[in-house]
């Protein structure tokens, strides 16, 4: 199991790399100056010789020459200085969006995976999406290949292999900052690359364009340049010119709406060609010791480089779009350009789109391992799991809730399963922090069986599928009130005990929606059915009289609970969880403290 220690702090270490990004931008804006006051000097140079050869009449205009390739110089060295220090913007706002992270002012900032939630059975109620959710803490990919990756290990708990595998992967990722810094900031800036639009065009039908069709486009576009060249020559009459134009203009028309398919297909995709060529020059270069990662590398070994294969796509297409311009597309036009392009980029994904998608799958699982690596790093004292082959169980000491900032959580010990009892039935006042403690215990399994450190001191756990009621809401589109969206959740956890997985249920406030004799036949009924097949979870509830379940059952369900005292006439909470069933109520408290009279 991967060591959880980094040498230093994170907030160092971010800081002191914010430090040297801020003595490389103020080089590059002066680097900027300099170029821009240049430019202007060689401007005004020219203005002078100009003056010279064409007013006075002094000078040779060839002089014009020298301060006109000096100018074209500095404008290429000027676009890298500009390029360069976009990049260093790009990695400061980086470790900016990490000091926010330590610093717990993260919500609401970056990619939340609002997209991915879907159906999905639990992610509203463990906030696995959204503002101020699990994947906006610990997403950092800049492709939809990475977030979709990261998304599918939130939402799909791993086998006990893969997670070993990724752990070790997080472990070598962790205290590698540059690589992880290199992979976030070679996105584009304002927008998540869309990695899937190359991969829609990657397992997209091969269009047919073959060898044929490049020698009937590449001879026609051979026999129009030579009889230009013969016509300013004077070898031959306009006339012959003229007549055989009309053949290129046949060809291409019929085979146009295989070009346009090409071409169509492959331009929602060019966007990102760049970003992937720079990402897989990056991993290329890289070397890596874990299993999971020497793996993934492999995909990008062959007898050609990817990042060159890629480069070349990337030159066909801009040399199609080389044709946008209005002077030069006459010339595209009699030499076939487009369609010598369409024949080069299809034959390009005949030869290449399956590698084209497994490159891609292979850079989102890069990202969606460097978000949990860089997770692990900002959080040095939160442990891997260790994982258990018998089950089920989950016994977690000091377990804590990831989203809430380190120092304001409040740690509670939990053992469920093996050798403890399979159930706690959770009672408390309002506000005592039950279901807090539900979604603690759910975002660490997910964070567990994603492959990422989980906030508490130690964690053990075992293979499980998740099922939850704690965020349930009515629909006024379905017909369905709380009550019939709950019992229809809770039908789905219990038929997800049939499944080869077993299950971790966490109900909240069972069954409120019903009155208390209905609420407590069903809640015990539904409890035993899921502990008969097996399952292990919490339930919190109101209504003292469901923990009788723990007295009836003993060995597989225990009575534990939260509760509140007065100070000074005010109410206070301390979260910590005990043993036993609650003996107050506060609802009335809270009630008067709110102004209603009761």
């Amino acid at each position: 199991m991967p060591d959880s220690q980094t040498s230093t702090t994170p907030r160092t270490a971010y800081s002191e790399r914010l430090d040297g990004l801020a003595r490389l931008l103020a080089e590059g804006d002066r680097r900027h100056l300099t170029i821009s006051n240049l430019r202007l000097v060689l401007f005004a140079v020219a203005c002078l010789i100009a003056w010279g050869a064409f007013i006075r009449n002094g000078l040779s205009p060839a002089w014009l020459l020298a301060p006109g390739v000096a100018f074209a110089i500095l404008m290429v060295v000027h676009a890298r200085v500009l390029n360069a220090n976009e990049r260093v913007e790009r990695a400061r706002r980086y470790y900016l969006r990490g000091l926010t992270r330590l610093d717990g002012t993260w919500p609401g900032t970056g990619a939340d995976g609002t997209r991915f939630v879907g159906d999905h059975q639990y992610a509203r109620d463990l906030d696995l999406f959204g503002s101020g959710s699990l994947f906006q803490l610990i997403n950092t990919a800049t492709t939809e290949a990475g977030e979709e990756t990261l998304a599918d290990w939130l939402k799909t708990p791993a086998a006990l292999s893969d997670v070993t595998d990724r752990q070790e992967a997080v472990g070598e990722l962790r205290d590698r900052t540059e690589f992880r810094e290199a992979l976030a900031v070679l996105g584009a800036e304002a927008h998540v690359s869309r990695t899937g639009s190359l991969t829609t065009w990657a397992t997209s039908p091969w269009v047919g364009f073959g060898a044929p069709h490049a020698i009937v486009f590449g001879a026609c576009a051979a026999v129009t340049t030579a009889l230009v060249v013969a016509l300013f020559a004077g070898w031959v009459d306009t006339v012959p010119v003229l007549a055989w134009l009309v053949v290129p203009g046949v060809v291409a028309l019929v085979h146009r709406a295989r070009v346009w398919r090409v071409i169509r297909g492959v331009d929602a995709a060019a966007h990102d060609l760049a970003l992937l060529e720079a990402v897989l020059v990056r991993l290329e270069a890289e070397r890596f010791s874990s299993a999971r990662l020497a793996t993934l590398h492999g995909a990008f070994a062959g007898e050609h480089r990817p990042s060159m294969l890629v480069g070349r796509l990337r030159r066909m297409i801009a040399a199609r779009d080389a044709l946008r311009n209005e002077f030069v597309r006459p010339f595209g036009l009699l030499l076939l350009v487009r369609s010598q392009a369409a024949v080069a980029i299809d034959r390009w994904h005949q030869a290449h789109r399956h590698d084209l998608a497994a490159w891609i799958a292979a850079i989102g699982e890069f990202e969606a391992l460097a978000s949990l690596a860089t997770y692990a790093f900002e959080h040095p004292d939160d442990p891997f799991p260790q994982l258990s082959e018998s089950g089920p169980v989950v016994d977690a000491s000091g377990l804590a809730h990831p989203l809430i900032p380190e120092g304001s959580g409040v740690r509670n010990d939990i053992a469920i399963g093996g050798g403890s009892p399979h159930a706690l039935i959770v009672s408390g006042s309002n506000m005592s922090g039950k279901s807090t403690l539900l979604r603690a215990l759910g975002a660490n399994v997910v964070l567990a069986l994603a492959g990422a450190p989980v906030r508490a001191r130690r964690m053990r756990l075992s293979h499980l599928a998740i099922g939850a009621t704690i965020r349930v809401e009515d629909s006024l589109q379905e017909g369905h009130s709380r009550f019939y969206a709950e019992i229809l959740r809770i039908r789905d956890i219990v038929r997800l005990t049939d499944g080869p997985v077993p299950v971790l249920f966490l109900l909240d406030e069972i069954l409120h929606g019903t009155n208390s004799h209905d609420r407590r036949i069903g809640a015990e009924a539904i409890v035993r059915t899921l502990l008969e097949a097996g399952a292990i979870g919490l339930v919190t509830t109101h209504d003292l009289a469901l923990t009788a379940l723990a007295d009836a059952i003993p060995a597989l369900a225990r009575n534990v609970h939260f509760e509140d005292r007065i100070e000074n006439g005010r109410m206070v909470f301390d979260y910590h969880m005990r043993d036993g069933v609650v003996e107050r109520s506060n609802a009335l408290e809270l009630m008067r403290a709110v102004g209603l009279r009761v």
